[in-house]
């Protein structure tokens, strides 16, 4: 597997690409794509990285690690390819969102128009094995994706990072809370969102920080099915 990545995000995450840790994790990874089914495809890794620059980032959602079922996962945190099923933990952010925002839920579970508007929907683990969560944690993912969040940390102009849930929240501790900002809550999943993800109004928080340090808000609508089909 060739890792190529673009947008500001190669000469920030070069020495990574090349550490011992990441050329043992990409050979592992490797050898399960041709032994067993392994989610999201190859092409679709780093789409997080490919489709929201270094630059461009304004928020930052930091997932676990992608969906394990069948054409659920396409690089992006609590995104699902279009015309899949909405999973009950999207169903809940969509639920605050309204309630935030006044924002309708879409008729799917794709969350690419964030992304292309800067929102960094980045997984802490970016692969997993098909119906087995976790599968591929301790493997690496997490110091490279740490090295994503310190390239980040380091940069002048404020990033509001969206962390939901323990697993999420451990990342808090690397972040520079004096230029950005953090916001963080229970994970949205059935089992935790009443615990205080309910009513945490992240959207609209991000978006007054972001207009407070000069940044432009993100629409954080999302375009219908029918919409997406015809662009």
């Amino acid at each position: 597997m060739s890792i190529q990545l673009s947008n500001g995000w190669l000469q920030r995450l070069n020495g990574e690409l090349g550490a011992p840790y990441m050329r043992e994790l990409i050979d592992r990874l490797d050898d399960l794509y041709e032994s067993t089914t392994v989610y999201p495809e190859k092409s679709a890794i780093f789409n997080a990285l490919h489709i929201t620059s270094y630059e461009q980032t304004k928020a930052v959602i930091l997932g676990q690690d992608p969906y394990h079922g069948p054409q659920q996962a396409h690089g992006l945190s609590f995104s699902v390819q279009p015309g899949m099923k909405v999973p009950p933990s999207l169903k809940n952010i969509y639920k605050e969102l309204e309630s935030d925002l006044g924002v309708q839920a879409p008729d799917h579970g794709s969350l690419e128009a964030w992304a292309r508007q800067g929102v960094l929907l980045l997984n802490t683990v970016l692969t997993v094995e098909a119906g087995k969560p976790n599968t591929h944690q301790g493997w690496g993912w997490e110091k490279f994706t740490d090295a994503v969040i310190d390239a980040l940390n380091e940069r002048e102009e404020p990033v509001v990072f969206i962390l939901w849930g323990k697993n999420a929240e451990a990342k808090a501790a690397a972040i520079n809370t004096e230029k950005h900002l953090i916001i963080s809550s229970p994970h949205p999943s059935p089992f935790a969102a009443r615990k205080g993800f309910f009513g945490s109004r992240p959207f609209s928080r991000a978006n007054a920080f972001l207009e407070s340090v000069g940044r432009e808000p993100i629409d954080w609508s999302i375009p219908k099915l029918s919409e997406l089909i015809h662009t």
